[in-house]
């Protein structure tokens, strides 16, 4: 596994100057840097800020017990929405690993995806300068981390996609090894009515918590509680095309699009497991 190294030019370190210095002005130094501040920050688009309003990352940060001084591997981060907020708040006392897409990826879109992620980084090394990128392509790429090293991993709307490749237990495996013993697994996932078989949760990208539960303990994790943060009870998980509809997608174009606007982004729990300690 091959960690991505972040080289700078004088240019690029010339702007990360001014851009620090920016970020300073308006956020105060890391010690007085909160999460509240960092997801409004002006480095985030008005567009992602926006949806703060659905996806509550201050509480659901909080919740999962995230520090300044963390060592975080966030799963999948895709085009960076969290990683904005999580590895500018842990970049001077923690670390955050970048668990994501493999370029050797079958998928044409994983390799794209990592690219925009990699500029996003390389972009503002004042914010994003000690991030550590790593690949995980199961079963050819899995090791995120060293082994027992991180206090915590997040993922963020993922789990539906591995079960859609059967690669759930693979992916659960991979978090078990990176982190300490005691270190926290954090899982908030498009939420499924109660007795969805799996083959429906494969084509609605809707989950049931029963399973990832299942497939938590099966990998050595303990259940530790759940939160209602990212519920939302307008949210019914039958849609024409599956949690898709629902914006931000909006899969089924201008049909309906005031309907599905006003309910929102999907209903979703919020988990949190325990590697035990011994």
């Amino acid at each position: 596994m091959k960690s991505i190294p972040i080289v700078l030019s004088a240019l690029a370190l010339a702007t990360a100057s001014l851009c620090g210095q920016s970020f300073a002005d308006h956020h105060g130094e890391a010690e007085m840097m909160t999460l509240e501040s960092v997801s409004r920050g002006d480095h985030r688009s008005e567009a992602n800020v926006a949806r703060n309003e659905w996806r509550h990352p201050v509480e659901t940060l909080e919740f999962f017990g995230l520090e300044s001084d963390t060592t975080i591997i966030e799963i999948l981060p895709s085009t960076g929405w969290y990683a904005e907020i999580i590895a500018p708040y842990v970049r001077d006392h923690g670390k955050y690993y970048a668990a994501h897409f493999s370029p050797n990826a079958s998928a044409g879109f994983m390799p794209r995806i990592l690219g925009v992620f990699e500029k996003k980084i390389t972009d503002r090394p004042d914010l994003y300068g000690r991030v550590t990128v790593r690949h995980l392509n199961p079963p050819h790429e899995v090791v995120i981390a060293p082994a027992k090293s991180a206090d915590m991993a997040l993922t963020f709307r993922n789990v539906h996609n591995w079960i859609l490749a059967e690669q759930e237990h693979e992916f659960f495996a991979s978090f078990y090894a990176a982190l300490k013993p005691g270190g926290i697994l954090g899982v908030v996932e498009h939420r499924a009515k109660p007795g969805t078989s799996v083959q429906v949760m494969k084509d609605s990208g809707y989950v049931t918590e029963a399973y990832v539960k299942e497939v938590a303990a099966a990998a050595g994790f303990e259940f530790v509680e759940s939160s209602e943060i990212n519920a939302n009870s307008r949210d019914t998980a039958d849609h024409p095309e599956g949690v898709w509809t629902l914006p931000p997608n909006y899969r089924m174009g201008d049909t309906d699009r005031d309907k599905y606007a006003a309910i929102g982004e999907s209903d979703r729990m919020t988990l949190k497991f325990m590697k035990p300690m011994n």
